[in-house]
């Protein structure tokens, strides 16, 4: 009884905090976290690395992915193994995009990711390094990229829909001697995200950073000492360690937005 008597007599107010949330108020979190079944992918640089190996990892979880760079051979043999489809050329032209976006809504269905992977890096000291390598440099990591993704951003739009996931690089919140050029092309992009994510962010278009440390990769090939050593990180990330954080990104309830996502191996310290 005197249970009862408390109840009757509390806080109206209170009582009123305490009650459920409106049917219409609340979010949804039905999405499928794992499958990404029917959804129509782009990823670019794939022909090898983190790029080959989101390709892998989206279509392992259901969708039907295009895959570019300009290593054709490679890309048919991806495209054949993963039952998607490839289309070659040079992330420079500027023609290419455009081309993407329509050939992956004409035989695949319309384009819902964008993975806008390709990238270079040139780091060296202000005596020795390559000024014209560091242009091409900023051309692929800046101009490419900026291109592809207003393209994506545009054509979500026009769908009201869709997700582009930038692969930035630690480095595009830090700078280092010698890599300055290589952080500014990084931090380009990153502020490029940061401003598409806010005049986007009333919309259910999404966009995402995903912000690497060392991955083993071909991409440090032609360096005389490689960063496992110079940077004593003996256990690098691999790709697919990348490739499960962009599946990550990707399959999060709609109203989940992640617009950076950093990951780096246990033994990356500066």
């Amino acid at each position: 009884m005197a249970r009862a008597t408390a109840a009757r007599t509390a806080d109206p107010g209170l009582l009123a905090e305490l009650q459920p949330m409106p049917y219409a108020r609340r979010v949804s979190t039905n999405q499928d976290t794992e499958s990404l079944q029917g959804r129509v992918a782009i990823v670019t640089g794939a022909s090898s690395g983190i790029g080959q190996a989101v390709a892998r990892e989206l279509a392992g979880s259901g969708a039907r992915v295009l895959v570019t760079a300009r290593r054709e051979e490679r890309l048919t043999e991806l495209a054949e193994q993963i039952g998607g489809m490839s289309v070659g050329g040079d992330i420079l032209d500027p023609a290419l995009p455009d081309r993407l976006i329509e050939r992956a809504c004409r035989e695949l269905g319309d384009v819902d990711i964008v993975v806008n992977n390709a990238g270079v890096i040139e780091v060296g000291p202000v005596a020795t390094i390559d000024i014209d390598r560091v242009c091409e440099m900023v051309r692929v990591n800046v101009e490419a990229a900026f291109r592809l993704a207003y393209c994506a951003v545009r054509h979500f739009q026009q769908r009201g829909r869709g997700h582009l996931v930038n692969v930035s690089s630690v480095m595009g919140t830090k700078v280092r001697p010698t890599a300055g050029a290589y952080s500014g092309t990084k931090y380009a992009l990153e502020a490029l995200s940061e401003a598409l994510r806010m005049e986007l962010a009333k919309t259910d278009v999404q966009v995402s950073c995903v912000e690497p440390g060392l991955v083993l990769t071909e991409l440090h090939q032609r360096w005389p000492v490689h960063p496992t050593e110079s940077m004593e990180i003996p256990t690098p990330l691999q790709p697919e360690d990348v490739a499960r954080c962009v599946r990550f990104l990707l399959t999060q309830p709609s109203h989940v937005r992640i617009p950076r996502l950093m990951v780096l191996p246990g033994e990356h310290v500066v």
